[in-house]
């Protein structure tokens, strides 16, 4: 039996406004746009894609299944902006066969530079989880699935049973990532690895008409995943939940695509659908995987050049964590809250000069013209985030 375990990250930053040096208001977001953005991406996606999934479960009873990880940014947008999407994550929580996991609150890098900072925001969301949906997470994944040995051994020490990251050729080798695996660190945590080529024929390739297998038809997919029979136990989606409606959209077909997806995969009787939880249930660790370096789903080089790599990211990304205790010391909530929404990893993305193989990716949702000018926009808010210190 193969097993799809499809997991959806739904995340959106809070975006800052443009900010000048001689700017002292301590409101650093521009929450029209964000509010723009979160009205937008519900209409075209959240809304009409978990009315698709609820049907789903409901349709084949239960025995289709999907996992979630929702950043504590994303639902404070929703609440303010959205609160019927958040209904509608409720509504799919009640079915018994949804999984909300674990991540940072703030989709931080946290981990890099903070290790209390990154078990703090951790605990955040967990309990926002247990709050909004009722559950408790077992399985953790960071902030755009990036990940090493120490994360894994961190997290199983903060008590989780699984953890999510990508299914990197150069960490892989010859292995494949349709079984599950635990890290050398570990005696109790079970990987689940992202097997990137069919999660990004869904993501990336769907309606690319220049692609040797568009059109990406329900049979042919579902014939691809019945291919792991005897190759493996699970085939790992994990992508944006944006993938439905906003990366592609609705005229593509990709609703309906996912819509007949189950029953095809399901009509055999040999396949089926999990959580990722039930996923490292159900099926034992195979082998260890040594991850020493870190490692991401980004780009084609799967590490964090993506956040970390040239010098005004690591400027702004070192400044913001040295501020760590001197921000927390002072007590005041929202400053340490402002603080902590200047750590979400897209601002350093937006800084990223990785233009010439990746633009379409590194400029979706930018609102810069360029990432130096992110980058001086960025330092500017962190030198009034400063004079709040200095203040308190």
């Amino acid at each position: 039996m193969a097993s799809v375990v499809f997991y959806f990250q739904v995340h959106q930053p809070f975006r800052l406004r443009r900010y000048s040096i001689f700017d002292s208001d301590s409101n650093y977001f521009d929450d029209k746009r964000n509010a723009e953005i979160c009205r937008k991406v519900a209409a075209k996606c959240y809304a009409p894609a978990n009315a698709v999934m609820l049907d789903l479960i409901k349709r084949h009873e239960g025995r289709f299944r999907i996992s979630y990880s929702l950043t504590g940014a994303v639902i404070r947008q929703l609440q303010q902006w959205a609160p019927e999407v958040l209904d509608s994550f409720r509504a799919l929580a009640r079915t018994g066969a949804v999984e909300f996991i674990a991540e940072t609150y703030y989709h931080s890098l946290s981990f890099l530079y903070s290790r209390a900072e990154f078990v703090a925001q951790t605990a955040a969301q967990v309990d926002l989880m247990e709050e909004l949906f009722g559950q408790r997470p077992r399985v953790f994944r960071n902030t755009e699935l990036t990940y090493n040995n120490d994360v894994a051994r961190v997290v199983e020490e903060m008590g989780f049973d699984g953890i999510l990251t990508e299914g990197a050729d150069h960490v892989l080798g010859y292995r494949s990532p349709t079984f599950v695996y635990n890290p050398p660190t570990c005696r109790r945590l079970r990987l689940l690895m992202k097997n990137y080529r069919l999660s990004d024929d869904i993501a990336f390739r769907f309606s690319n008409r220049g692609w040797a297998e568009w059109p990406l038809t329900t049979e042919k997919f579902a014939g691809w995943v019945d291919q792991i029979n005897g190759n493996g136990y699970v085939c790992n989606l994990f992508m944006d939940y944006e993938t439905f409606g906003e990366h592609q959209w609705a005229d593509t077909g990709i609703f309906k695509f996912i819509d007949a997806l189950p029953g095809a995969v399901m009509q055999t009787g040999k396949n089926d659908f999990l959580t990722v939880a039930q996923a490292i249930d159900r099926y034992p660790s195979v082998g260890e995987v040594d991850v020493p370096h870190m490692i991401s789903w980004a780009d084609t080089e799967r590490d964090i050049s993506a956040w970390l790599g040239n010098s005004m990211q690591a400027n702004a990304l070192h400044d913001v964590y040295e501020l760590a205790d001197s921000v927390l010391a002072t007590g005041d909530a929202a400053l340490i809250d402002d603080w902590r929404r200047l750590q979400t990893s897209d601002h350093f993305y937006y800084m990223c000069t990785k233009w010439f193989s990746d633009g379409d990716v590194h400029k979706y949702f930018n609102p810069y013209e360029s990432p130096y000018a992110a980058y001086i926009n960025y330092m500017n808010i962190l030198e009034n985030v400063r004079a709040r210190i200095a203040g308190a």
